[in-house]
């Protein structure tokens, strides 16, 4: 039950592709349609996780299938005069300018394949352009069916899926913050900190990708909601601020530096660590943020110690590059501090949700 409920989504999108692809077969007849096969085959190809992934597959490939099938007709009925050799001939004039098409506009990976089918697939209806216009016909039909089953049944919304993705960006980040805390005092893993980096860096791509299905959404007016590239330029603002933190942290700290900031590593550590797992779940579910007002006061005492280090003289005795790396390190927490402010109002615009 336990591995049931987490495969739910799934699940829906197994329902939904079935549905659309047996919507789309009944109605065939019902349209006057011969050829069953593109709708059906629409249905099931366009048919996606989010609605605004549907309605991009449903432009994509009923663009590529229009662009296609014209060409294929104009090139059938331009040759049409050829010898016994004219199929290999029309195939090659028909696919080549499609394929070269497909390879620099990937929206277009359907018209060659349209192509091949019209001039290689025996029709059952009078000449090219009747053929042609079945098959669109019953492009149009497969599309219309599943975005509508996308939007009847069981919807999932790019909304869900896109704080999802960034719930499970800013988790990790939890996990990266509590190792680069503490290896201000103590050495860290650099192959599992180059892990995490790579599993953010693969999160928030992934958060993104599924924000364009966000603003399609929007801008077709089938779901309301906030703007997700706010969010999305604070994960990567906060992606960068835990690099230049990973950077100042490379080499070890002087031990006299090092047990001065002891007690107000650790508790900042577990406060930025902690604010940001709480942080995560918040973005996962479209909750209001958390409070980030004990986190706030950890890295205040933070900065504060490293100032009083400054004042007091403890630094003047060692080597520039040290300093330097000291002041990074200031900078670098200072900036993750504002950038989690900014996180918590852009947490809670999404959850003000679609």
């Amino acid at each position: 039950m336990t591995w049931f409920r987490s495969h739910r989504a799934q699940f829906r999108l197994g329902l939904r592709i079935s549905v659309a692809g047996l919507v789309s077969y009944v109605l065939c007849p019902v349209f006057g349609l011969t050829q069953t096969y593109p709708a059906v085959l629409t249905a099931v190809i366009v048919m996606q996780a989010s609605v605004g992934a549907s309605l991009k597959a449903v432009m994509d490939r009923f663009a590529g299938s229009l662009g296609g099938a014209l060409w294929a007709v104009g090139v059938l009925l331009v040759l049409q005069h050829f010898n016994r050799y004219s199929t290999g001939v029309v195939l090659v004039v028909a696919l080549v300018p499609l394929a070269i098409l497909a390879a620099f506009k990937p929206s277009y990976r359907t018209a060659p394949t349209t192509a091949i089918i019209l001039l290689l697939t025996p029709s059952s209806v009078a000449g090219p352009f009747a053929s042609a216009t079945q098959r669109m016909l019953g492009i149009g039909l497969g599309s219309a069916v599943a975005l509508i089953v996308s939007l009847v049944i069981l919807p999932a919304r790019a909304h869900g899926t896109f704080a999802e993705a960034a719930g499970r960006a800013v988790s990790r980040m939890s996990t990266l913050a509590s190792i680069l805390m503490k290896r201000m005092s103590e050495s860290g893993d650099p192959e599992k900190i180059q892990n995490l980096h790579d599993e953010i860096r693969q999160a928030i791509s992934q958060a993104e990708a599924v924000a364009d299905e966000v603003l399609r959404e929007r801008a077709s007016h089938l779901a309301a909601g906030p703007d997700p590239l706010p969010m999305c330029r604070a994960l990567r603002r906060l992606r960068n601020d835990l690099a230049m933190i990973g950077r100042t942290t490379t080499e070890p700290l002087p031990d006299s530096i090092r047990v001065s900031l002891s007690d107000v590593t650790t508790a900042a550590g577990s406060a930025i660590t902690t604010f940001l797992e709480i942080s995560s779940e918040a973005i996962t579910r479209q909750q209001q943020a958390p409070s980030i007002e004990q986190c706030e006061k950890e890295m205040a005492r933070f900065a504060s110690t490293l100032a009083e280090l400054r004042r007091s003289g403890s630094m003047r005795e060692l080597p520039d590059e040290t300093v330097g790396q000291i002041f990074g390190l200031a900078f670098s927490v200072e900036q993750l501090h504002q950038d989690l402010k900014d996180l918590v109002d852009r947490i809670n615009d999404l959850a003000r949700g679609p």
